[in-house]
């Protein structure tokens, strides 16, 4: 038989697992569980509006779509999430002119253009700068990529 202490412990463990996933700074049980319930909301609200972005991304008529956008802010900034099914050499300039625009520093990034175009960033605000939210950061970076887009439609 497995003792009170041995489930309790490992109750506590779990718990401690729990509130670590979560990035929960609680202490009873009471106050990780309510944190765990509200990161799983957040994370079911970003699962529906990238959902939402890949569904709008798929029903466009255009034949060369936008590349889906999605930022979400995180503690030392953005994170900024670019995809297209296709390269698109140039537009990584666009965006990081935009970081500039918005005073965002690049703090770490990745980027793929083998055979689709993909970058994975994240953006910290300078200090003393005015606070942005991720709609903001968001609707430059979605700006920069159409500029893009449309210069390189009268290049061709």
């Amino acid at each position: 038989m497995i003792s009170r202490e041995h489930k309790r412990a490992a109750l506590y463990e779990k718990l401690q697992q729990l509130r670590s996933v979560t990035n929960s700074d609680a202490l009873n049980k009471t106050s990780i569980i309510v944190d765990a319930s509200k990161y799983i909301e957040e994370l079911k609200q970003k699962v529906e509006r990238l959902n939402q972005d890949i569904s709008t991304a798929q029903n466009s008529s255009d034949p060369n779509p936008l590349p889906v956008v999605t930022v979400e802010t995180v503690e030392n900034g953005f994170l900024i999430n670019v995809f297209s099914e296709k390269n698109c050499p140039g537009m990584l300039v666009s965006i990081l002119e935009a970081f500039e625009e918005l005073g965002l520093n690049v703090l770490e990034a990745r980027v793929s253009c083998t055979d689709n175009f993909h970058l994975e960033a994240v953006g910290g605000e300078n200090e003393g700068q005015v606070s942005i939210d991720a709609q903001v950061v968001k609707q430059t970076v979605l700006q920069a990529i159409k500029n893009w887009n449309e210069s390189s439609e009268h290049e061709q």
